[in-house]
């Protein structure tokens, strides 16, 4: 592993510049995939106006999941609708599109804040977690498809970062407390708070229209 990163005093990995390299061609890999390889799906044309569409996204979620509004000891946080800029990409552009941007995403945050011990955490924490995001594309065609999305795709990160805790970080519960009752309550603590300020913010009968809005612009071609 000392190719793509070295361990630190702490035990957790730092990347290097060949990982930090490499990690970034994946990423621009994933995100290219993500706008050419699904042409059938939708019956969308994908092509420059998909690329800067999904790659604004991904720069809005990036910036708002740096303003946190609350923040855990041990990681986790409240951010400003972060996770509702990667879910878009799925409503606009369905489920293939949407969980490939959504794993690039979960390896750009890999990058920026790096905090990992093993292979398996990092499928866990960054590329199952975020990437569930994207699964908000499987109802990218149906009524109310960005709200059922959303939950969808915010379930699935719970539930791989759930996944994480337990296995990774259960022995940081406090003492007598169920290592899986901590990490579900720990980590349902801040993502469903985001979500539930989230939910209510889209479903405002003017942003609601504005959305749709936004949706009809990404898919012309």
């Amino acid at each position: 592993m000392s190719l793509f990163a070295v361990l630190k005093e702490d035990g957790s990995y730092a990347i290097t510049q060949f990982g930090f390299a490499s990690l970034v061609i994946l990423i621009i890999l994933l995100l290219i995939g993500a706008c050419f390889l699904s042409k059938s799906e939708k019956n969308v044309k994908l092509g420059i106006r998909k690329i800067a569409f999904s790659a604004v996204a991904i720069a809005l979620a990036l910036v708002t999941s740096m303003i946190k509004i609350f923040h855990l000891p041990f990681g986790g946080s409240i951010t400003l609708f972060s996770m509702l800029f990667i879910c878009l990409i799925g409503y606009w552009y369905g489920l293939r599109s949407g969980l490939m941007a959504a794993v690039a995403y979960g390896l750009l945050q890999m990058l920026i804040d790096p905090y990992f011990m093993t292979v398996p955490q990092i499928l866990t924490d960054y590329v199952l977690a975020f990437g569930a995001l994207g699964i908000s594309g499987l109802f990218s065609d149906k009524p109310n498809g960005l709200t059922k999305g959303y939950i969808l795709g915010v379930t699935g990160r719970f539930l791989f970062s759930c996944l994480s805790g337990y296995i990774f970080f259960g022995e940081y519960a406090p003492e007598g407390v169920s290592p899986l009752f901590y990490t579900i309550a720990y980590n349902g603590s801040y993502i469903f708070t985001e979500a539930a300020l989230t939910l209510v913010l889209i479903n405002l009968p003017s942003v609601k229209n504005a959305f749709s809005t936004v949706k009809r612009i990404a898919l012309q071609y």
